[in-house]
């Protein structure tokens, strides 16, 4: 069955948006040493509170659950910041590469790709509620597409079948960016664009659906193994921290996986992904049929085609 994407290309694609592969590591693995001061801060905090109590590692574990959640608090707050400048800008100069457009070098790339994402989307808030409809309308594009009966029917098996359908429902977490690639590509209205960028993308959801589940796979061993790497060093970290935090080595663990799926892995599944989905569209127009059933299907992909007829085109 395979895929169709070239990784030595999607690769080369990377390579060429070294600013910001850089950008992301950095802001991601920034995130992840918040994290990480903070649950030790808490864990501190909380050890020294406690010994007015008979229990200070209880203390100390509660101090370091707070400080894990006021970082996570932060960060559902910088949300928009992260897709509007590090997803949006990144998709924009990837957009460009792959139509065969030069780009400049350095931080001149990423300076050329917030005037591109701001001419195309104006304020973030605009971008960021476009993102939330397009990720509401996932879940209808599984279900219409049948999920695994449509690539590999297995009469009889439905236990199998429902596993497999959830594999494919976590396979496509990057649609919402492909179809923001699409929607940079084509200009024009952008609620416009996604639609005609969602029904494109139904209509070929074999294809992409088969693509998604390979980089899925390659993507979750890598992080594993990125994960059973980072053990050791989370693990040594959090015992010298005081009181009983050796158990948050298995959280510190995951949260460098974590920042290095973010910066380097799902650049790469984009980069893969977008790439496919271009080729596979070449040449095609919406079909209204598909149009018609994900308008039935889904009150997100409605609210996009309401959207798109009341704004004028960007």
């Amino acid at each position: 069955m395979g895929w169709d994407f070239s990784i030595g290309n999607t690769i080369g694609l990377m390579v060429r948006t070294l600013p910001f592969i850089l950008m992301r590591m950095v802001v991601y693995f920034g995130i992840t040493l918040a994290y990480l001061i903070a649950t030790g801060a808490g864990a501190g905090i909380g050890y020294g509170v406690g010994h007015i109590s008979d229990d200070p590692a209880a203390f100390s574990v509660w101090g370091g659950i707070i400080g894990f959640g006021f970082v996570s608090f932060g960060v559902y707050w910088i949300r928009e910041y992260l897709l509007y400048i590090l997803k949006a800008g990144h998709i924009a100069v990837m957009v460009e590469l792959l139509d065969g457009r030069d780009l400049p070098d350095g931080k001149g790339q990423i300076a050329h790709a917030r005037e591109v994402v701001t001419a195309r989307f104006g304020e973030a808030n605009l971008l960021f509620a476009l993102d939330q409809l397009i990720k509401g309308v996932i879940g209808a594009i599984t279900g219409l597409l049948g999920g695994i009966a449509m690539i590999l029917p297995i009469p009889g098996l439905d236990g199998l079948v429902r596993f497999i359908n959830t594999v494919i429902r976590l396979s496509l977490t990057y649609v919402d960016e492909i179809i923001l690639a699409y929607n940079i590509r084509r200009g024009g209205n952008p609620w416009e664009s996604a639609r005609q960028g969602l029904v494109l993308y139904a209509q070929n959801g074999k294809v992409m659906i088969k693509n998604a589940i390979w980089l899925a796979i390659m993507l979750w061993v890598l992080a594993i193994a990125v994960f059973i790497l980072f053990l050791g060093p989370a693990a040594a970290l959090f015992y010298v921290m005081p009181g009983d935090m050796a158990g948050w080595s298995f959280i510190g663990a995951i949260l460098f996986a974590w920042a290095f799926k973010a910066a380097v892995l799902e650049p790469f599944a984009i980069a893969a992904l977008m790439d496919v989905y271009f080729k596979t569209i070449e040449g095609q127009v919406p079909n209204p049929d598909w149009d018609r059933k994900l308008a039935e299907a889904s009150a997100k992909f409605r609210e996009i085609k309401d959207k798109a007829l009341g704004t004028q085109p960007a």
